[in-house]
């Protein structure tokens, strides 16, 4: 179902689509987590050895916020990975993770693990991170149901450390003149959703101190 979705909007005629869980599911290590000692990805994700990370930055109804980090951990772990990283490794079942839920922190900190794994296996010289900051609204695109816009689109950045290109995001939210704003604030502080950004930068995946260059 996923690729006949992908073929209707046209995707497959423009290039290669992969479902990389479509045949199964493999084990990558996760050195140094807090919570998680692996991330459950697609097992095609072994074919790759650069990748693109191409995120729509918004709220999101259980991080907070959704940009590159939960793009690389939530976004390329399985099913049963996703249940993995929502669990803070308590399951890898995807049909017992709503009984085995972690609290909020220990969620965040392990997407942060998750987003360890992918990088170190594929090389941090060999991803690339796009965040496109438009339809801003607290929810994740992943809701059937999401909450409209509020605030106006803020551009897209992008950079090769997913930690900086997180943080500018949030602080362009943060530092903009735009009254819609409040609501996404209010969620990402509610979540506690920069928790992400440390708990990566302590992991050694980035940093959150960067220079903005405006391209015209």
């Amino acid at each position: 179902k996923h690729y006949q979705t992908a073929k209707e909007h046209g995707y497959v005629d423009l290039a290669g689509v992969d479902i990389m869980d479509g045949e199964g599911e493999v084990d990558i290590p996760v050195e140094g987590g807090k919570y998680l000692n692996k991330d459950i990805v697609g097992k095609n994700f072994l074919n790759y050895d650069f990748i693109a990370v191409l995120s729509h930055f918004k709220g999101h109804q259980m991080g907070g916020f959704g940009g590159a980090l939960k793009n690389i951990s939530i976004g390329i772990a399985s099913s049963n990975g996703k249940a993995y990283i929502h669990s803070a490794g308590k399951t890898q079942n995807a049909d017992s993770i709503w009984s085995c839920v972690a609290k909020q922190d220990a969620f965040l900190e392990s997407m942060a693990d998750a987003c360890k794994g992918v990088i170190d296996h594929i090389g941090k010289d060999k991803m690339i991170y796009i965040n496109v900051a438009n339809n801003l609204s607290i929810d994740c695109d992943c809701n059937g149901n999401p909450a409209a816009p509020e605030m106006k689109d803020l551009g897209i950045l992008a950079s090769l450390d997913p930690v900086a290109l997180d943080r500018a995001c949030v602080d362009m939210v943060l530092n903009s003149d735009d009254p819609g704003k409040a609501h996404l604030i209010e969620r990402m502080n509610k979540m506690h959703g920069p928790l992400i950004l440390d708990a990566a930068e302590l992991l050694g995946i980035g940093s959150q101190k960067y220079n903005l260059v405006e391209l015209k």
